[in-house]
Protein backbone atom coordinates (compact mmCIF):
# COMPACT_ATOMS: atom_id res chain seq x y z
CA UNK A 1 0.00 0.00 0.00
CA UNK A 2 1.98 3.36 -1.00
CA UNK A 3 0.41 5.60 1.13
CA UNK A 4 -1.52 3.84 4.04
CA UNK A 5 -2.76 7.60 5.69
CA UNK A 6 -3.76 8.53 2.18
CA UNK A 7 -7.67 8.31 2.58
CA UNK A 8 -7.16 10.56 5.41
CA UNK A 9 -5.08 13.25 4.23
CA UNK A 10 -7.05 14.00 0.58
CA UNK A 11 -10.19 14.85 -0.83
CA UNK A 12 -11.92 13.21 -3.46
CA UNK A 13 -11.03 15.60 -6.53
CA UNK A 14 -12.25 14.47 -9.76
CA UNK A 15 -11.94 15.87 -13.31
CA UNK A 16 -13.53 19.32 -13.60
CA UNK A 17 -15.83 19.89 -16.23
CA UNK A 18 -16.39 22.86 -18.64
CA UNK A 19 -19.79 24.94 -17.26
CA UNK A 20 -22.35 24.00 -19.00
CA UNK A 21 -23.12 27.27 -21.05
CA UNK A 22 -19.31 27.12 -22.31
CA UNK A 23 -19.73 23.22 -23.30
CA UNK A 24 -22.84 23.33 -25.07
CA UNK A 25 -21.09 25.17 -27.74
CA UNK A 26 -19.36 21.92 -28.96
CA UNK A 27 -19.57 18.38 -29.70
CA UNK A 28 -16.62 17.09 -27.74
CA UNK A 29 -15.84 15.98 -24.31
CA UNK A 30 -15.55 18.53 -21.50
CA UNK A 31 -13.89 16.78 -18.48
CA UNK A 32 -10.09 17.23 -18.88
CA UNK A 33 -7.76 15.24 -16.65
CA UNK A 34 -6.31 16.44 -13.45
CA UNK A 35 -2.39 16.78 -13.71
CA UNK A 36 -0.29 13.83 -12.43
CA UNK A 37 0.64 14.77 -9.37
CA UNK A 38 -3.17 15.31 -8.17
CA UNK A 39 -4.33 11.97 -10.02
CA UNK A 40 -1.13 10.21 -8.05
CA UNK A 41 -3.51 12.10 -4.92
CA UNK A 42 -6.08 10.73 -5.77
CA UNK A 43 -4.89 7.28 -6.49
CA UNK A 44 -3.01 7.59 -2.84
CA UNK A 45 -6.94 7.67 -1.06
CA UNK A 46 -7.38 3.86 -2.25
CA UNK A 47 -6.84 1.83 1.15
CA UNK A 48 -5.93 -1.57 -0.63
CA UNK A 49 -8.89 -3.17 1.70
CA UNK A 50 -8.41 -6.67 2.72
CA UNK A 51 -11.40 -7.50 0.65
CA UNK A 52 -11.76 -5.09 -2.14
CA UNK A 53 -15.58 -4.90 -2.78
CA UNK A 54 -14.81 -2.52 -5.73
CA UNK A 55 -13.93 -5.96 -7.89
CA UNK A 56 -16.08 -8.14 -6.22
CA UNK A 57 -18.83 -7.74 -9.29
CA UNK A 58 -22.04 -9.46 -7.20
CA UNK A 59 -25.09 -9.07 -7.07
CA UNK A 60 -26.72 -7.42 -3.54
CA UNK A 61 -30.57 -6.55 -3.17
CA UNK A 62 -31.26 -7.44 -7.09
CA UNK A 63 -28.71 -4.96 -8.50
CA UNK A 64 -25.01 -5.22 -9.00
CA UNK A 65 -22.43 -3.47 -7.08
CA UNK A 66 -18.50 -4.18 -7.95
CA UNK A 67 -16.83 -4.06 -11.13
CA UNK A 68 -17.89 -7.17 -13.39
CA UNK A 69 -14.95 -7.67 -15.07
CA UNK A 70 -13.27 -7.47 -11.65
CA UNK A 71 -10.51 -5.25 -12.73
CA UNK A 72 -7.67 -5.09 -9.95
CA UNK A 73 -8.01 -2.00 -8.67
CA UNK A 74 -6.25 -1.66 -5.42
CA UNK A 75 -3.17 -3.19 -7.56
CA UNK A 76 -2.89 0.07 -9.86
CA UNK A 77 -4.11 2.27 -7.97
CA UNK A 78 -0.78 1.46 -5.95
CA UNK A 79 0.89 1.46 -9.15
CA UNK A 80 -0.17 5.25 -10.42
CA UNK A 81 0.73 6.23 -6.55
CA UNK A 82 4.39 5.38 -6.89
CA UNK A 83 4.46 6.51 -10.79
CA UNK A 84 4.58 3.14 -12.49
CA UNK A 85 2.22 3.55 -15.24
CA UNK A 86 3.81 0.97 -17.37
CA UNK A 87 2.91 -1.95 -14.99
CA UNK A 88 -0.54 -0.06 -13.90
CA UNK A 89 -1.12 0.36 -17.52
CA UNK A 90 -0.66 -3.78 -18.09
CA UNK A 91 -1.91 -4.90 -14.39
CA UNK A 92 -5.84 -2.79 -16.01
CA UNK A 93 -5.40 -4.31 -19.40
CA UNK A 94 -5.68 -7.87 -17.81
CA UNK A 95 -8.84 -7.62 -17.40
CA UNK A 96 -10.49 -4.99 -19.12
CA UNK A 97 -10.59 -5.06 -22.90
CA UNK A 98 -11.06 -0.97 -23.63
CA UNK A 99 -10.39 0.72 -20.40
CA UNK A 100 -11.22 4.52 -22.68
CA UNK A 101 -14.39 3.34 -23.10
CA UNK A 102 -15.58 2.08 -19.42
CA UNK A 103 -13.47 5.39 -17.82
CA UNK A 104 -15.74 7.60 -19.89
CA UNK A 105 -19.12 6.10 -20.07
CA UNK A 106 -18.83 3.22 -17.22
CA UNK A 107 -21.34 4.46 -14.34
CA UNK A 108 -18.87 3.27 -12.44
CA UNK A 109 -20.02 0.12 -10.26
CA UNK A 110 -16.29 0.33 -8.85
CA UNK A 111 -16.77 3.18 -7.11
CA UNK A 112 -20.17 2.03 -5.78
CA UNK A 113 -18.71 -0.70 -3.80
CA UNK A 114 -15.67 1.37 -2.41
CA UNK A 115 -15.14 1.28 1.26
CA UNK A 116 -13.54 4.99 1.21
CA UNK A 117 -17.68 5.45 0.30
CA UNK A 118 -18.99 4.16 3.72
CA UNK A 119 -18.43 7.11 5.05
CA UNK A 120 -16.77 9.87 2.93
CA UNK A 121 -16.43 10.26 -0.72
CA UNK A 122 -15.29 7.01 -2.74
CA UNK A 123 -11.92 6.71 -4.47
CA UNK A 124 -11.79 7.86 -8.36
CA UNK A 125 -11.58 4.68 -9.51
CA UNK A 126 -13.07 5.02 -13.51
CA UNK A 127 -10.86 7.96 -13.62
CA UNK A 128 -8.09 6.86 -12.13
CA UNK A 129 -8.95 3.64 -15.05
CA UNK A 130 -8.78 6.47 -17.60
CA UNK A 131 -5.53 8.32 -16.81
CA UNK A 132 -3.48 4.87 -17.09
CA UNK A 133 -5.08 4.16 -20.17
CA UNK A 134 -4.67 7.28 -21.94
CA UNK A 135 -1.37 7.80 -20.76
CA UNK A 136 -0.67 4.89 -22.18
CA UNK A 137 -1.65 5.77 -25.47
CA UNK A 138 0.48 8.92 -25.13
CA UNK A 139 3.71 7.51 -24.87
CA UNK A 140 3.37 4.79 -27.01
CA UNK A 141 2.62 1.77 -24.75
CA UNK A 142 -0.41 0.99 -26.26
CA UNK A 143 1.11 -1.11 -29.15
CA UNK A 144 -0.55 -3.63 -31.93
CA UNK A 145 -0.77 -7.19 -29.94
CA UNK A 146 -1.15 -10.14 -33.08
CA UNK A 147 -0.62 -13.44 -32.18
CA UNK A 148 3.02 -15.17 -32.85
CA UNK A 149 0.91 -18.46 -33.93
CA UNK A 150 -2.34 -18.90 -35.66
CA UNK A 151 -4.33 -21.58 -35.32
CA UNK A 152 -6.32 -22.91 -37.87
CA UNK A 153 -9.82 -22.19 -36.36
CA UNK A 154 -11.77 -19.30 -38.21
CA UNK A 155 -14.47 -17.59 -35.71
CA UNK A 156 -17.24 -14.97 -36.86
CA UNK A 157 -18.10 -12.37 -34.58
CA UNK A 158 -21.68 -10.52 -35.75
CA UNK A 159 -22.13 -7.03 -33.93
CA UNK A 160 -19.36 -4.60 -33.13
CA UNK A 161 -20.19 -3.50 -29.71
CA UNK A 162 -18.57 -3.31 -26.97
CA UNK A 163 -19.49 -7.42 -26.49
CA UNK A 164 -18.57 -8.09 -30.13
CA UNK A 165 -15.35 -5.99 -30.23
CA UNK A 166 -14.17 -7.66 -26.61
CA UNK A 167 -14.77 -11.10 -27.82
CA UNK A 168 -13.01 -10.46 -31.27
CA UNK A 169 -10.02 -9.29 -29.50
CA UNK A 170 -9.47 -12.20 -27.42
CA UNK A 171 -10.01 -14.53 -29.85
CA UNK A 172 -7.75 -12.83 -32.05
CA UNK A 173 -4.87 -12.44 -30.14
CA UNK A 174 -5.67 -16.39 -29.11
CA UNK A 175 -3.99 -16.78 -32.37
CA UNK A 176 -7.96 -17.86 -33.97
CA UNK A 177 -8.18 -15.96 -37.37
CA UNK A 178 -11.21 -13.61 -36.81
CA UNK A 179 -13.97 -11.75 -38.96
CA UNK A 180 -16.20 -9.26 -37.40
CA UNK A 181 -19.61 -8.06 -39.47
CA UNK A 182 -21.27 -5.04 -38.75
CA UNK A 183 -24.59 -4.15 -40.31
CA UNK A 184 -23.51 -0.17 -40.00
CA UNK A 185 -21.04 1.93 -41.88
CA UNK A 186 -19.08 2.35 -39.29
CA UNK A 187 -17.42 -0.34 -36.59
CA UNK A 188 -18.57 0.11 -33.04
CA UNK A 189 -21.89 -0.45 -32.43
CA UNK A 190 -23.87 1.50 -29.53
CA UNK A 191 -20.16 3.21 -28.99
CA UNK A 192 -20.55 4.67 -32.50
CA UNK A 193 -24.16 5.49 -32.75
CA UNK A 194 -25.49 4.93 -28.91
CA UNK A 195 -23.43 7.26 -27.02
CA UNK A 196 -23.23 10.69 -28.06
CA UNK A 197 -19.58 12.12 -29.06
CA UNK A 198 -19.13 14.56 -25.94
CA UNK A 199 -19.34 11.70 -23.66
CA UNK A 200 -17.15 9.16 -25.92
CA UNK A 201 -15.40 11.00 -28.70
CA UNK A 202 -15.37 8.87 -32.14
CA UNK A 203 -11.94 9.22 -32.50
CA UNK A 204 -10.98 7.12 -29.61
CA UNK A 205 -13.67 4.40 -31.02
CA UNK A 206 -11.74 4.40 -34.37
CA UNK A 207 -8.78 4.82 -32.34
CA UNK A 208 -9.14 0.93 -31.13
CA UNK A 209 -10.43 -0.14 -34.09
CA UNK A 210 -7.43 0.81 -35.90
CA UNK A 211 -5.60 -1.08 -33.46
CA UNK A 212 -7.36 -4.20 -33.61
CA UNK A 213 -7.25 -4.34 -37.34
CA UNK A 214 -3.38 -3.71 -37.04
CA UNK A 215 -3.49 -7.46 -34.47
CA UNK A 216 -5.19 -9.05 -37.30
CA UNK A 217 -9.20 -8.70 -37.11
CA UNK A 218 -11.13 -8.46 -40.15
CA UNK A 219 -13.89 -5.79 -40.02
CA UNK A 220 -16.69 -6.21 -42.77
CA UNK A 221 -19.22 -3.26 -42.41
CA UNK A 222 -22.74 -3.08 -44.59
CA UNK A 223 -23.12 -6.71 -43.70
CA UNK A 224 -26.77 -7.60 -42.28
CA UNK A 225 -26.47 -11.38 -41.29
CA UNK A 226 -29.81 -12.57 -41.45
CA UNK A 227 -30.98 -10.36 -44.24
CA UNK A 228 -28.11 -9.36 -47.06
CA UNK A 229 -25.69 -11.74 -45.61
CA UNK A 230 -27.63 -15.35 -44.93
CA UNK A 231 -26.79 -17.48 -41.96
CA UNK A 232 -26.20 -20.71 -43.45
CA UNK A 233 -22.74 -19.23 -44.95
CA UNK A 234 -21.54 -17.97 -41.84
CA UNK A 235 -22.29 -21.46 -40.82
CA UNK A 236 -20.21 -23.09 -43.49
CA UNK A 237 -17.64 -20.76 -43.64
CA UNK A 238 -16.32 -20.53 -40.08
CA UNK A 239 -15.89 -22.67 -37.08
CA UNK A 240 -17.91 -20.74 -34.22
CA UNK A 241 -19.97 -17.80 -34.41
CA UNK A 242 -20.77 -15.32 -31.71
CA UNK A 243 -23.91 -13.18 -31.64
CA UNK A 244 -23.63 -10.09 -30.18
CA UNK A 245 -26.32 -8.30 -32.42
CA UNK A 246 -27.20 -5.99 -29.07
CA UNK A 247 -30.84 -5.65 -27.64
CA UNK A 248 -32.30 -2.95 -29.81
CA UNK A 249 -35.83 -3.45 -30.25
CA UNK A 250 -37.27 -0.20 -28.93
CA UNK A 251 -39.65 -0.26 -26.09
CA UNK A 252 -42.69 1.88 -28.19
CA UNK A 253 -45.49 4.55 -26.44
CA UNK A 254 -48.42 4.06 -27.79
CA UNK A 255 -49.68 7.97 -27.94
CA UNK A 256 -46.49 8.32 -30.26
CA UNK A 257 -46.97 5.07 -32.85
CA UNK A 258 -47.55 7.02 -36.33
CA UNK A 259 -47.30 10.49 -35.51
CA UNK A 260 -45.15 12.69 -37.45
CA UNK A 261 -42.17 14.21 -35.22
CA UNK A 262 -42.14 11.09 -32.48
CA UNK A 263 -38.70 9.52 -32.94
CA UNK A 264 -37.21 6.49 -30.98
CA UNK A 265 -34.06 7.66 -28.48
CA UNK A 266 -31.59 5.26 -30.81
CA UNK A 267 -32.75 6.94 -34.34
CA UNK A 268 -32.26 10.85 -32.92
CA UNK A 269 -28.75 10.22 -31.49
CA UNK A 270 -27.95 8.27 -33.94
CA UNK A 271 -28.90 10.82 -36.63
CA UNK A 272 -27.15 13.72 -34.42
CA UNK A 273 -23.68 11.51 -34.46
CA UNK A 274 -24.24 10.81 -38.36
CA UNK A 275 -24.61 14.83 -38.83
CA UNK A 276 -21.27 15.07 -36.92
CA UNK A 277 -19.17 12.55 -38.98
CA UNK A 278 -20.81 13.34 -42.14
CA UNK A 279 -22.98 15.40 -44.78
CA UNK A 280 -26.19 13.80 -43.22
CA UNK A 281 -29.00 15.34 -42.07
CA UNK A 282 -30.07 15.60 -38.37
CA UNK A 283 -33.47 15.02 -36.15
CA UNK A 284 -32.95 18.64 -35.58
CA UNK A 285 -34.72 19.93 -32.19
CA UNK A 286 -33.43 23.72 -33.13
CA UNK A 287 -36.08 25.81 -32.49
CA UNK A 288 -38.83 23.44 -31.33
CA UNK A 289 -40.34 22.58 -28.01
CA UNK A 290 -38.62 18.99 -26.70
CA UNK A 291 -40.48 16.60 -24.61
CA UNK A 292 -38.04 13.25 -23.70
CA UNK A 293 -40.09 10.21 -22.25
CA UNK A 294 -37.91 8.12 -20.31
CA UNK A 295 -35.45 9.39 -17.06
CA UNK A 296 -32.04 6.94 -17.80
CA UNK A 297 -28.79 7.68 -19.39
CA UNK A 298 -30.53 7.61 -23.12
CA UNK A 299 -33.12 10.31 -22.28
CA UNK A 300 -30.56 12.60 -20.23
CA UNK A 301 -28.50 12.16 -23.90
CA UNK A 302 -31.37 13.30 -25.62
CA UNK A 303 -31.60 15.89 -23.08
CA UNK A 304 -28.24 17.03 -23.87
CA UNK A 305 -27.88 16.27 -27.55
CA UNK A 306 -31.50 18.53 -27.86
CA UNK A 307 -30.07 21.46 -26.09
CA UNK A 308 -26.55 21.45 -28.25
CA UNK A 309 -29.01 21.37 -31.03
CA UNK A 310 -30.89 24.74 -30.07
CA UNK A 311 -34.08 23.38 -28.41
CA UNK A 312 -36.57 26.06 -27.52
CA UNK A 313 -37.57 24.02 -24.59
CA UNK A 314 -37.07 20.50 -23.22
CA UNK A 315 -39.21 18.61 -20.98
CA UNK A 316 -37.70 15.02 -19.45
CA UNK A 317 -40.82 12.73 -18.62
CA UNK A 318 -40.11 9.13 -16.08
CA UNK A 319 -42.97 7.50 -14.96
CA UNK A 320 -41.56 6.47 -11.89
CA UNK A 321 -41.13 8.11 -8.57
CA UNK A 322 -38.15 10.36 -7.61
CA UNK A 323 -35.78 8.49 -5.76
CA UNK A 324 -34.30 10.09 -2.26
CA UNK A 325 -31.67 12.68 -2.81
CA UNK A 326 -29.27 10.50 -0.14
CA UNK A 327 -29.34 7.10 0.84
CA UNK A 328 -32.18 5.33 2.73
CA UNK A 329 -31.60 2.89 5.72
CA UNK A 330 -33.03 0.16 3.62
CA UNK A 331 -30.10 0.77 0.64
CA UNK A 332 -26.89 0.56 2.67
CA UNK A 333 -23.12 0.64 1.31
CA UNK A 334 -22.02 -1.65 -0.46
CA UNK A 335 -24.99 -1.89 -2.41
CA UNK A 336 -25.56 0.45 -5.43
CA UNK A 337 -26.88 3.87 -4.08
CA UNK A 338 -30.93 4.15 -5.38
CA UNK A 339 -30.53 7.64 -5.15
CA UNK A 340 -31.27 10.63 -7.42
CA UNK A 341 -28.48 12.18 -9.89
CA UNK A 342 -28.74 14.66 -11.94
CA UNK A 343 -26.11 14.04 -15.16
CA UNK A 344 -24.67 16.53 -17.83
CA UNK A 345 -27.61 16.66 -20.31
CA UNK A 346 -30.00 17.89 -17.08
CA UNK A 347 -26.90 19.88 -15.87
CA UNK A 348 -27.10 21.71 -18.70
CA UNK A 349 -30.62 22.21 -19.22
CA UNK A 350 -30.85 23.98 -15.76
CA UNK A 351 -28.33 26.79 -17.10
CA UNK A 352 -29.85 27.41 -20.50
CA UNK A 353 -33.57 27.57 -19.16
CA UNK A 354 -33.15 28.01 -15.25
CA UNK A 355 -35.29 24.81 -14.35
CA UNK A 356 -34.32 21.35 -13.76
CA UNK A 357 -36.17 19.65 -17.15
CA UNK A 358 -37.09 16.41 -15.03
CA UNK A 359 -41.00 15.39 -14.28
CA UNK A 360 -41.27 12.14 -12.46
CA UNK A 361 -44.64 9.95 -11.89
CA UNK A 362 -45.58 11.45 -15.58
CA UNK A 363 -45.92 10.27 -19.36
CA UNK A 364 -47.53 11.03 -22.44
CA UNK A 365 -51.06 10.18 -22.98
CA UNK A 366 -52.09 11.85 -26.20
CA UNK A 367 -50.25 13.50 -28.90
CA UNK A 368 -51.68 16.43 -30.57
CA UNK A 369 -51.12 17.59 -34.58
CA UNK A 370 -51.56 20.80 -36.65
CA UNK A 371 -53.18 21.13 -39.50
CA UNK A 372 -50.43 19.14 -41.54
CA UNK A 373 -50.29 16.06 -39.72
CA UNK A 374 -47.66 17.15 -38.41
CA UNK A 375 -46.88 16.91 -34.51
CA UNK A 376 -47.89 20.29 -32.05
CA UNK A 377 -48.07 19.51 -28.41
CA UNK A 378 -48.82 16.63 -25.96
CA UNK A 379 -50.89 15.95 -23.12
CA UNK A 380 -49.44 14.21 -20.26
CA UNK A 381 -50.89 12.56 -16.94
CA UNK A 382 -49.49 11.67 -13.73
CA UNK A 383 -49.30 8.48 -12.70
CA UNK A 384 -49.30 6.78 -8.85
CA UNK A 385 -48.51 3.39 -7.99
CA UNK A 386 -51.52 1.09 -7.13
CA UNK A 387 -51.63 -3.00 -6.80
CA UNK A 388 -52.63 -4.57 -9.27
CA UNK A 389 -53.47 -8.89 -9.00
CA UNK A 390 -50.14 -8.83 -6.33
CA UNK A 391 -48.39 -6.51 -8.70
CA UNK A 392 -47.18 -2.12 -8.61
CA UNK A 393 -48.45 -0.84 -11.72
CA UNK A 394 -48.11 3.28 -11.77
CA UNK A 395 -51.73 4.33 -12.67
CA UNK A 396 -52.87 7.14 -14.30
CA UNK A 397 -54.36 9.99 -11.96
CA UNK A 398 -57.70 11.11 -13.37
CA UNK A 399 -57.69 14.60 -13.74
CA UNK A 400 -53.72 15.42 -14.19
CA UNK A 401 -53.64 16.04 -17.58
CA UNK A 402 -51.73 18.63 -18.93
CA UNK A 403 -51.02 20.20 -22.32
CA UNK A 404 -46.99 20.78 -23.13
CA UNK A 405 -46.21 22.29 -26.88
CA UNK A 406 -44.17 19.56 -28.26
CA UNK A 407 -43.01 19.32 -32.16
CA UNK A 408 -40.15 17.19 -31.08
CA UNK A 409 -41.24 14.14 -29.14
CA UNK A 410 -38.29 11.59 -28.44
CA UNK A 411 -38.74 7.42 -26.49
CA UNK A 412 -36.32 6.67 -24.51
CA UNK A 413 -38.33 4.32 -22.62
CA UNK A 414 -35.85 1.35 -22.78
CA UNK A 415 -35.76 -1.76 -24.69
CA UNK A 416 -37.65 -4.55 -25.12
CA UNK A 417 -34.64 -7.30 -26.41
CA UNK A 418 -33.05 -8.43 -29.51
CA UNK A 419 -34.12 -7.62 -33.24
CA UNK A 420 -35.79 -10.89 -34.87
CA UNK A 421 -33.27 -10.99 -37.58
CA UNK A 422 -30.21 -12.91 -36.65
CA UNK A 423 -31.57 -14.88 -33.87
CA UNK A 424 -34.59 -16.40 -36.46
CA UNK A 425 -32.09 -16.85 -39.29
CA UNK A 426 -29.99 -18.98 -36.70
CA UNK A 427 -33.50 -20.52 -35.35
CA UNK A 428 -32.22 -19.56 -32.07
CA UNK A 429 -34.26 -20.17 -28.28
CA UNK A 430 -35.77 -17.35 -26.97
CA UNK A 431 -36.34 -16.47 -23.09
CA UNK A 432 -39.36 -15.62 -21.40
CA UNK A 433 -37.71 -11.44 -21.82
CA UNK A 434 -37.28 -12.31 -25.88
CA UNK A 435 -33.42 -12.75 -25.34
CA UNK A 436 -31.33 -15.52 -27.03
CA UNK A 437 -31.41 -18.32 -24.56
CA UNK A 438 -28.54 -19.64 -23.00
CA UNK A 439 -27.64 -21.67 -19.84
CA UNK A 440 -26.89 -19.68 -16.78
CA UNK A 441 -23.28 -18.09 -16.78
CA UNK A 442 -22.74 -19.73 -20.22
CA UNK A 443 -22.99 -19.02 -23.72
CA UNK A 444 -23.49 -21.24 -25.87
CA UNK A 445 -27.23 -21.70 -27.64
CA UNK A 446 -28.78 -24.31 -28.44
CA UNK A 447 -27.47 -24.61 -32.16
CA UNK A 448 -24.15 -25.96 -32.16
CA UNK A 449 -21.11 -23.80 -32.49
CA UNK A 450 -23.18 -20.49 -32.32
CA UNK A 451 -22.84 -18.65 -29.30
CA UNK A 452 -24.33 -15.56 -27.96
CA UNK A 453 -23.13 -12.59 -25.81
CA UNK A 454 -24.15 -9.23 -24.10
CA UNK A 455 -27.03 -7.26 -24.17
CA UNK A 456 -28.90 -10.11 -27.03
CA UNK A 457 -28.20 -12.50 -24.51
CA UNK A 458 -28.59 -10.82 -20.54
CA UNK A 459 -30.74 -7.62 -21.88
CA UNK A 460 -30.10 -3.97 -22.14
CA UNK A 461 -27.60 -3.54 -19.84
CA UNK A 462 -23.80 -1.55 -19.45
CA UNK A 463 -20.97 -1.65 -21.59
CA UNK A 464 -19.18 -2.52 -18.69
CA UNK A 465 -21.27 -5.49 -19.00
CA UNK A 466 -21.20 -5.74 -22.42
CA UNK A 467 -17.26 -6.69 -22.34
CA UNK A 468 -17.48 -9.01 -19.41
CA UNK A 469 -19.54 -11.07 -22.20
CA UNK A 470 -17.43 -10.90 -24.79
CA UNK A 471 -14.76 -11.55 -22.68
CA UNK A 472 -16.38 -14.58 -21.21
CA UNK A 473 -17.89 -15.84 -24.65
CA UNK A 474 -14.30 -15.64 -26.37
CA UNK A 475 -13.12 -18.08 -23.29
CA UNK A 476 -16.09 -20.24 -23.85
CA UNK A 477 -15.45 -20.70 -27.31
CA UNK A 478 -11.73 -20.97 -27.16
CA UNK A 479 -12.32 -24.18 -25.32
CA UNK A 480 -15.18 -25.27 -27.32
CA UNK A 481 -12.71 -25.37 -30.59
CA UNK A 482 -9.34 -25.75 -28.57
CA UNK A 483 -10.41 -28.40 -26.00
CA UNK A 484 -9.30 -26.00 -22.92
CA UNK A 485 -8.41 -22.34 -23.17
CA UNK A 486 -5.64 -20.24 -21.40
CA UNK A 487 -7.68 -16.25 -21.94
CA UNK A 488 -8.31 -14.88 -18.85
Amino acid sequence: MGKPTGFFEYDRRGNPGRPPLERILHWNEFHPMLPEEERRRQAARCMECGVPFCQSGVQLAGMFTGCPLHNLVPEWNDLIYTGNLDQALRRLCKTNSFPEFTGRVCPALCEAACTCGLNGEPVTVKENELAVIEAGFASGAVVPQPPQVRTEKRVAVVGSGPAGLAAAQQLNRRGHTVTVFEREDRVGGLLMYGIPNMKLEKRIVRRRVDLMAAEGVEFRTHCDVGRGLPAQQLMEDYDAVILCCGAKKPRSLPAAEGVQGAYFAVDYLTAATRALLEAAPPINAAGKDVVVVGGGDTGNDCVGTAVRQGCRSVVQLEMLPKLPDTRTGDNPWPQWPRVCKTDYGQEEAIAVFGADPRRWQTTVKECRTDESGALSSVVTVRLESQEENGKTVMAEVPGSEEELPCQLLLVAAGFLGPEDCAPDAFGLARDGRSNVSTAPGRYATDVDKVFAAGDMRRGQSLVVWAIAEGRGAAREVDEYLMGYTNLD
